[in-house]
Parts: structure tokens; C-alpha cells; sequence
């Protein structure tokens, strides 16, 4: 039996606390194992998310890593397994393999000035690294998240950005690609609220942290060392379609590594010169 319950391709039964929606395709949901146990990851990693009959998907986990009585995954609409997770009521239980994969250096970068840049849904995914900066905000030397989305109505966490906004030790750039009635915020792409944002800011005391789509993370990164941040302190978050989550199927092979034992955050200069290459 404790074999069985070590066992990393058995999924574990979490209940759905609560689950709500983010955007039109896009739905958060709390989990807590049925069994009662306390639940634990590093910000950065991801859960397999297995949905009954259906199938099962790797997603990002986006709570609090400080909170051990629940797990929390924001998920968007794209397939079968998605769809049909984000169709799950209060109090359903669906199946949950995890956590997996490496972690935000959040930790180890300590006394930096630390920067976030996502794009779209990329900010999920760092969410827990920017929970952990703001509980600990005195022992970073400074903390900026630049965020991008394409319109003011495809902004995740609108309630939260506006609270990290309203503190006096952060500063937090918004964007999007396309205003609408009543926006008065920037508009553009995270680049040029990325240079603003870091006016003045000594690059080589920056460590970045980066998700959002491939193209989005090729040109943040340029303009990271544009502005003097080196690339030993960059990491940035890939996603490929893992299967297995323990390095064993190669679905998610890129290069000499796997994105779910490897990954899915790498330190950039590590697989730089595998993100140019369009057959990888």
C-alpha cells in the first residue's frame, strides 16, 4: 500500500473547494485532498490534473506556496481535458499527480532586486514567486512585475494587480495591446513598460523571471540585457506537451532535456540556444 502511495503516475483525490471564473475561457479552482493532508510545492511548479473519464493535463500551479490547506490551478479552455476540468462544480473530486518539475530561484535570489514579466496567462504561473517576494518583501532589495495582455478584458487578476499596485514597495507596470472604452492605462507591448519600469534600476542587481508565449520571452529577454541583466540571472518558464510529467513518455523532450524533470523553469542561458530553433 505505501508503495501504491508513492507511486508519482497515481493520481490522488482532491476536492473542489471552490472554482470560479477569470475570463470567458478561463476558470481558478481551489483543491484539498480528500484524505485531509496538508498539500506542498515550490512556486514554479506544476500538478498533472486529471479530470475522470476524460483524461489528464499539466497545469501550473498559481496559489500561495505559503498556504498548506489548498492547492490552487487557473486553467483555460483549449481541449477535452480542459474543458472538462473547468466544467467542475463545488464539491466534485477530480484526480491531481504532483507537484513536478523545478522551481522560481526566488529563494536563492534573496537581497536582489527582483523582476516579474508575464504575458497573458504566463502570470499564473509566477504568481506563486510574486506571493512569496510580497510575504517576504524585506528581504529583496526592490520587486517590479511588468504584465501584457491584449486587451484590458483579457487581464488575469485584475483585483489582485490593482492591490499590488496600491503598496508602496513594488511597482507594477501594466499593459495591454489594444485599449478599450474607459482604458487609461499603457498601451503596448511589455518591452517598452519593461524599460520604463526599470529607469534607474542597476541591471546587475536585477534577477528576472519570465513566462508568457515564446516570443514574448525571446524579446524580454533581449531588452533584460539591453538593460544590463545578465542572462546567469534570468530563468524563464517553457511549455510543451507533457504526458508523463517524470521525464519517462519524451512528449515534452527539447533538446538534451525534459521540460517536465528538467523544467518547465530554466535558467535562460542554459537552453538559449534551443529556443531559436524552430524544429525544437
Amino acid at each position: 500500500m505505501e508503495a501504491l502511495a508513492n507511486d508519482p503516475m497515481l493520481p490522488r483525490r482532491y476536492r473542489v473547494l471552490r472554482t470560479w471564473s477569470e475570463l470567458s475561457d478561463v476558470r481558478t479552482m481551489e483543491l484539498q485532498p480528500v484524505d485531509g493532508s496538508t498539500v506542498s510545492f515550490q512556486p514554479g511548479q506544476f500538478n498533472m490534473l486529471y479530470a475522470f473519464g476524460v483524461g489528464e493535463v499539466a497545469i501550473s500551479i498559481s496559489g500561495d506556496a505559503a498556504d498548506e490547506s489548498k492547492i490552487v490551478h487557473t486553467t483555460r479552455s483549449v481541449g477535452a481535458v480542459s474543458k472538462a476540468l473547468n466544467s467542475v462544480a463545488d464539491g466534485d473530486v477530480i484526480g491531481v499527480r504532483g507537484p513536478f518539475g523545478t522551481a522560481w530561484p526566488v529563494v536563492e535570489e534573496k537581497g536582489r532586486h527582483v523582476v516579474f514579466v508575464a504575458g497573458g496567462l504566463g502570470l499564473a504561473p509566477l504568481r506563486p514567486a510574486i506571493y512569496h517576494v510580497l510575504n517576504n518583501r524585506q528581504d529583496y532589495a526592490g520587486m517590479t512585475l511588468v504584465y501584457g495582455a491584449r486587451s484590458p478584458q483579457d487581464l488575469l487578476y485584475p483585483y489582485e494587480l490593482q492591490a499590488w499596485k496600491a503598496r508602496f514597495d513594488t511597482n507594477v507596470q501594466v499593459t495591454v495591446d489594444h485599449a478599450a472604452p474607459g482604458w487609461s492605462g499603457q498601451v503596448g507591448v511589455v518591452t517598452t513598460s519593461l524599460d520604463r519600469a526599470l529607469a534607474g534600476v542597476d541591471g546587475a542587481e536585477v534577477s528576472a523571471f519570465v513566462c508568457g508565449p515564446e516570443i514574448m520571452m525571446r524579446f524580454t529577454v533581449s531588452s533584460l540585457k539591453a538593460l544590463g541583466v545578465t542572462e546567469d540571472r534570468i530563468w524563464v518558464s517553457m511549455e510543451r506537451n507533457m504526458k508523463c510529467a517524470i521525464g519517462f513518455c519524451g512528449h515534452c523532450q527539447f533538446g538534451p532535456d525534459f521540460i517536465c524533470r528538467d523544467g518547465p523553469v530554466f535558467r535562460h542561458d542554459k537552453v538559449s540556444r534551443l529556443i531559436v530553433k524552430r524544429e525544437i
